[in-house]
């Protein structure tokens, strides 16, 4: 059931933005608006129809969400060419925002197309034109004002949602004193090798269900949900689109797919020619660093904020982890924690946790 708080913020954002658009002259709003959609945070997005087209409505509660980072990089995105929503009237007080309208088609269920199909070709071909996208991204202006800067405390504070969530969470596992420290000691090797990267302007949750594929002839990827950006390793957005936590290709052709990039941003002079072994070690250490965090904030999400959907997610998120810590000699004790120690416990805690979620449904 819908709280009555958020009733009464959705008919305020609808007699909102019927002033917005007269203002802006782009009709009337009949009829209520439509709930489109809600994400990991306390955002909720509506549809309205006017004469003149679709608008996307965003209410975001200012006592939870800040609508002035969103505003800042929006203006900065579009003006490094990025294909992102047009801005048509904010009230960040209000936390109320009008966007030009993407549609409905994310980028999700065509790769999912292509991966079930076994065609890299088309994923290739996908793919290229989210590299295109980032390629803009990463040249955006990221210092004037300055963005947040992905540091270590940075860093460090995303991890430490694994421990507190995930494990102390959502496995019911309190950490020993010795286990944190080998936690730490893994999560300052992460750090170290984000930090020693190139630093661009980062999306900082670049995937297939936050790029849009935009009907419009000749049009690049569509890109929202970009407000949390920072100052940040080049390869953490690389690493968000092909070790996507909602999609799984085989590593060879994430490899393949990886290097292309590495590629395409060295013949722009954005990237130091790199040993692709070397860009290849960068781009999973920062996989890792980010699979921890979404353990995290997958857990979270569950445990917080009553969010069932993503705890299937979390299976694959936790073996793109394993997968680069058994393969890094720097991790190789924190690999073995997580065989020994987390593995077993994962299939009972979901498991559980779906348990809950269908009881509580059921009532």
């Amino acid at each position: 059931m819908v709280s009555s708080s958020l009733v009464q913020r959705q008919q305020a954002l609808q007699t909102w933005a019927v002033q917005q658009l007269a203002v802006l002259g782009l009709g009337a709003l009949p009829g209520d608006i439509e709930t489109v959609s809600g994400d990991a945070s306390f955002r909720r997005y509506f549809r309205g129809h006017t004469a003149a087209g679709t608008v996307v409505l965003v209410d975001a509660p200012p006592d939870k969400e800040n609508s002035r980072p969103f505003i800042d990089i929006d203006a900065r995105l579009r003006a490094a060419g990025v294909r992102a929503p047009r801005l048509l009237a904010a009230d960040a007080g209000l936390g109320f925002m009008c966007l030009e309208d993407f549609g409905n088609t994310l980028l999700w269920p065509a790769l999912e197309q292509a991966r079930l199909a076994t065609d890299y070709a088309v994923a290739g071909q996908l793919y290229q034109r989210c590299f295109d996208e980032l390629l803009l991204i990463q040249q955006a202006n990221a210092l004037q004002p300055p963005l947040p800067v992905y540091d270590t405390a940075l860093l460090l504070r995303e991890m430490r949602l694994f421990s507190e969530w995930f494990c102390g969470g959502l496995l019911q596992r309190d950490l020993s004193a010795a286990e944190n420290a080998l936690v730490e000691t893994a999560f300052a090797v992460l750090c170290e090798s984000a930090l020693q990267q190139t630093q661009v302007f980062v999306h900082r949750d670049y995937h297939s269900r936050n790029l849009m594929l935009l009907s419009e002839a000749g049009t690049a990827i569509g890109v929202i949900d970009f407000q949390d950006a920072v100052l940040g390793p080049l390869t953490y957005d690389l690493v968000s689109l092909l070790k996507d936590c909602y999609i799984e290709w085989p590593r060879a052709q994430v490899n393949a797919w990886a290097l292309s990039f590495a590629a395409q941003a060295q013949a722009r002079g954005m990237l130091p020619v790199l040993p692709p072994a070397q860009f290849l070690r960068e781009f999973d250490l920062m996989g890792a660093q980010r699979h921890i965090k979404v353990l995290g904030i997958f857990s979270r999400l569950w445990l917080r904020d009553g969010k069932r959907g993503y705890l299937k997610d979390i299976p694959l998120t936790f073996r793109y982890l394993q997968q680069v810590a058994s393969e890094q000699p720097q991790l190789a004790s924190f690999a073995q924690w997580l065989d020994a120690q987390v593995a077993p416990r994962l299939s009972s805690a979901l498991a559980a946790a779906e348990a809950q979620a269908n009881r509580g449904a059921a009532q």
